[in-house]
């Protein structure tokens, strides 16, 4: 309640200042209610049990026109699974130079996807959530500074961002949260669209740092520094370990015809964790007010073969390397069908079944998912 307290005070600062600057307050919503459809397995945070809560959420967004070409915008979210504590998505200030240039400074979201800035509207998009496979980086936003630039190639619409910043907070490494920094973050991301296709490219690079404590690998760290295998031991600890990202993707939205596709690499050089790559690729065709839609994911987690087997000469700590290594080791599919019914100008009605196929353990799950998404 007291975070809400804040931003409710803070809405309401903003607002008496409206005779200095023109605020507008939009807003967008989801309610969403799914179910495991297995006994004995969860996804997305679903169990046989139904809930309304785990991806229903609740935002506001503030835009203060500071006039001279400077504006101020906020986003405040309250997400179900954090049970509707209302917090600071986004703040930031925009200075307008020109018509193609804008420099930005704050609180932002790091443009890894396509529907980065959109990813919390499920309105945006017609899944009732994006391909958790790609869209699965476990932190959004990042604090620092952004230029973007947007011009005409020929017949081309062209937008291309650079940004430069730092993360610091707690993020999900396989189900465990754990505190991480993430300095010298920056990139680039470029888009071009013409007409009824687009496409998009971005690299992304970072200094990591996650804390070991709770990860389950401080006991195997000491035991490896003890032995001597300092080399060994900092391979299991992220710490200022060189990570990089790629991105791209395009979209074709031709007539009632609709297809998306994304693939994504991402790497922690010399660190504990595997080097990810997945990608999706989603159909959907338009039936007056109706999308039908059909995804398929695929993501596969795994180490090069060369870091196992490295302390051949103590086979108890190579065993258990190798046992760390190769428990990260993740590849799945998934596979969505599903609607979207528009049946308001700001409001839209989803259902979407997706089966999560675990080729590690042989295993399948199963979870249906109704919503509705609206704009306001």
């Amino acid at each position: 309640m007291k975070k809400l307290s804040v931003a409710v005070a803070v809405c309401a600062v903003l607002a008496s200042s409206y005779t200095s600057a023109e605020v507008r307050i939009n807003g967008f919503a989801s309610i969403v209610g799914g179910k495991s459809l297995d006994s004995d397995s969860t996804l997305y945070g679903y169990d046989d049990d139904i809930s309304f809560k785990n991806e229903s959420k609740f935002a506001l967004q503030l835009s203060a026109d500071l006039h001279e070409k400077l504006t101020a915008t906020a986003q405040i979210i309250a997400r179900g699974e954090d049970d509707f504590d209302a917090t600071f998505e986004w703040a930031y200030v925009t200075y307008e130079y020109s018509d193609e240039l804008q420099f930005s400074a704050g609180k932002m979201r790091v443009p890894f996807y396509k529907y980065s800035d959109f990813l919390d509207v499920g309105y945006a998009y017609r899944w009732v959530r994006p391909p958790k496979s790609v869209y699965g980086i476990p932190f959004s936003t990042y604090e620092g500074v952004s230029v973007v630039y947007s011009s005409q190639l020929g017949d081309w619409d062209s937008t291309l961002q650079g940004f430069y910043g730092a993360f610091d907070g707690d993020i999900d490494v396989f189900g465990t949260e754990l505190p991480a920094e993430l300095n010298n973050l920056g990139g680039i991301n470029w888009s071009l669209s013409y007409d009824w296709f687009s496409a998009r490219a971005a690299y992304i690079v970072a200094d990591t740092s996650i804390s070991s404590e709770d990860s389950g690998l401080i006991g195997l760290v000491s035991v490896l520094s003890d032995s001597g295998l300092t080399n060994t031991a900092n391979d299991l600890i992220t710490e200022e370990d060189k990570t990089s990202f790629v991105g791209v993707g395009f979209s074709i939205d031709y007539e009632n015809f609709l297809f998306d596709a994304e693939y994504t690499q991402f790497e922690v050089e010399d660190s504990i964790l595997p080097e990810q790559s997945q990608y999706y690729a989603s159909v959907g065709y338009r039936i007056d007010s109706v999308i039908v839609h059909f995804t398929y994911e695929d993501n596969d987690d795994k180490h090069d073969s060369s870091r196992f087997n490295t302390i051949e000469s103590i086979p108890a700590l190579n065993s258990a390397v190798n046992g760390a290594l190769e428990g990260l080791r993740a590849q799945s599919n998934v596979y969505t069908i599903g609607a979207r019914y528009d049946f308001h100008p700001s409001a839209a009605f989803k259902i979407d079944f997706s089966r999560f196929e675990d080729d590690i353990t042989d295993t399948e799950t199963d979870v249906v998912a109704v919503g509705v998404d609206l704009v306001f």
